[in-house]
């Protein structure tokens, strides 16, 4: 197949590549700074040549998007706003050109479209979407990706969850924190973590592209949510670490202002379960 990445230089976009390229698919990259053969320059904003990358190619895959953790000023909340939606329009007036336009269109979302649910277990068809910063940058996103619709373009929403991997997202941050003794519960240690690893994402991208009926929302995320107390437990036992001190939210709410970024991202109660795919 002929792949696109956009925003591919990523955690995510990185390992997809690498995923779909040892399978003997032919991958490009759409970024800012291109440094390799299949890396193409585009700004997420404006019509340029990478525009013919997307002839006659099988998949296009966005993830293009500021990155949340960050603390949420009103200059980071436009740029994280303006860089999802912008992108994904950008590319939509991209494919409208298109005399063949890609097969099937994988724009991220975010599993944080839901509330706060410590019981509620939101699938696609029951899910209930909120309404604060972080969720309606989720519902503005897919509204400018589902606005237009092509016959011929199959689109997709991946709602996805926190993806954990040795060597990006989350998980260096937790292993880290684990081993210097402070890997117990954060905040009431109640909060539901929906998670998936890194490969398994790969593998879910690669299903719904095999899936010619598979169109819409997706939720990408394991099956199995674990309380954040009940993760932290047992990320000690697999790290060998006898002991975790707790981050009462006080405590939190300081280290967030330090380390430049916001509690929600621990303290948000994730609760998803991947209807669809199981």
């Amino acid at each position: 197949m002929k792949i696109i990445i956009a925003g591919g230089t990523g955690f995510l976009g990185e390992n997809l590549e690498k995923y779909f390229a040892e399978k003997g698919n032919q991958v490009y990259i759409l970024t800012r700074k291109p440094k390799r053969k299949n890396e193409i320059y585009w700004d997420a904003a404006t019509i340029g040549a990478w525009k013919n990358i997307l002839e006659k190619s099988d998949v296009l895959i966005n993830l293009t998007g500021k990155s949340v953790d960050c603390r949420y000023n009103e200059k980071n909340r436009q740029e994280i706003c303006s860089s999802r939606i912008e992108s994904t329009g950008v590319l939509q007036e991209a494919i409208d050109t298109c005399s063949e336009k890609p097969k099937i269109w994988l724009n991220a979302s975010s599993a944080t479209i839901y509330i706060h649910s410590e019981k509620q277990l939101n699938t696609e068809e029951n899910g209930i979407v909120g309404d604060d910063f972080s969720m309606n940058i989720c519902k503005s996103w897919e509204k400018e990706f589902f606005k237009i619709k092509n016959e011929e373009v199959r689109k997709v929403a991946l709602r996805t969850s926190i993806v954990l991997g040795n060597k990006g997202g989350a998980f260096p941050k937790l292993r880290m924190l684990t081993k210097l003794g402070l890997g117990g519960k954060q905040g009431k240690g109640n909060q539901m973590v929906s998670w998936i690893h890194i490969d398994d994402f790969c593998r879910a991208v690669e299903w719904i592209i095999n899936h010619e009926d598979i169109t819409g929302i997706m939720n990408i995320t394991a099956p199995d949510p674990l309380s954040n107390e009940i993760m932290m437990r047992k990320l000690r036992k697999q790290m060998k670490v006898p002991f975790g001190l707790n981050t009462p939210v006080w405590q939190l709410e300081i280290a967030s202002g330090f380390l430049k970024t916001e509690t929600e991202l621990l303290l948000k109660s994730r609760n998803v379960y991947p209807e669809k795919t199981c």
